[in-house]
């Protein structure tokens, strides 16, 4: 209802929730909620939330209730490349279960609800839903808003439920995230699954043609490495290589000299020889350098 000033306004819900003032403002119930949502006997949570955050604007007021409930889900489960991925292909859930009294939920799906036609039993004792219902009761009941000085909030959850712009999809996650829980302990009744697993092998094919260039191109290495040592051996080449003593005997300008006086060509020779010859650099008369052995 508007006020009479036209800056503030009344909202109210049949039996349910109601807001007053400019705006801004959040009001959630758990016990107030509608012949629907009393038909979901076995429910983690039931609640009605109504929500105003434009200010002076009683037309973006919007009113949803939401049930939380434990029901049996039937997955498909498929791992590529090491993600796993799940999509839910069906639910069932017991209405005329409840947890009001001292028994246990007991969730049992109809046999063709399983792929094998099997019997499946869940049961939720009457401790733990309890216990879960009254702690989401109180953590969902509250009040809260936004003015000019701050906000103030009775819950972080009433709070959140404020903030979100699609309380549908955030109560979804909730329900998500409590589903994936209960489904990742490690309970002792739980079964495998049983399917078709891949995996990567390695295997190695040889392409023996890929092969011909490198393997001629060694052989004719081999070959022409070998055609060269028969040459030198046949032709009598002194195998210098890159040594200096070759340059120091034989070269010109200078005459190294021992007292066998016998010539010398091998490398081995040489450098057996080498070790009894003393050199030293000498300035010559016009200015310039020469090698010589000493005792000239």
């Amino acid at each position: 209802m508007q006020c009479t000033d036209g800056k503030c306004y009344s909202l109210s819900l049949p039996n349910g929730p109601a807001l007053a003032g400019l705006g801004g403002q959040i009001n959630t119930s758990t016990t107030h909620i509608s012949r629907e949502l009393h038909g979901i006997e076995p429910s983690i949570l039931r609640f009605t939330s109504l929500v105003s955050k434009e200010v002076s604007d009683p037309d973006s007021a919007l009113a949803t209730e939401c049930s939380i409930f434990y029901c049996v889900g039937k997955y498909a489960s498929t791992v590529k490349d090491g993600v796993v991925s799940q999509q839910m292909l069906a639910a069932w859930r017991n209405d005329s279960a409840s947890h009001k009294d001292s028994s246990d939920l007991i969730l049992k799906p109809p046999e063709s609800f399983s792929d094998h036609n099997e019997t499946l039993v869940f049961n939720v004792t009457h401790v733990a839903a309890a216990a879960i219902n009254s702690f989401m009761t109180r953590k969902f009941t509250g009040v809260g808003g936004v003015n000019n000085s701050g906000s103030i909030f009775s819950s972080d959850i009433v709070q959140a439920l404020y903030d979100t712009s699609n309380l549908t999809r955030r109560i979804g996650n909730l329900a998500t995230s409590m589903t994936n829980n209960i489904r990742e302990q490690d309970d002792h009744v739980s079964r495998p699954a049983h399917g078709i697993a891949w995996t990567d092998e390695t295997y190695v094919h040889v392409r023996w043609g890929w092969f011909a260039f490198p393997a001629a191109l060694m052989l004719i290495s081999a070959l022409f490495l070998l055609a060269i040592i028969l040459e030198t051996s046949y032709r009598d080449i002194l195998v210098w290589k890159s040594s200096n003593l070759a340059l120091l005997f034989h070269g010109r300008g200078l005459n190294l000299s021992s007292p066998s006086d016998q010539p010398v060509s091998r490398l081995s020779a040489m450098t057996s020889r080498a070790r009894n010859i003393k050199t030293e650099l000498l300035e010559t008369p016009d200015g310039g350098w020469k090698l010589t052995q000493q005792g000239e």
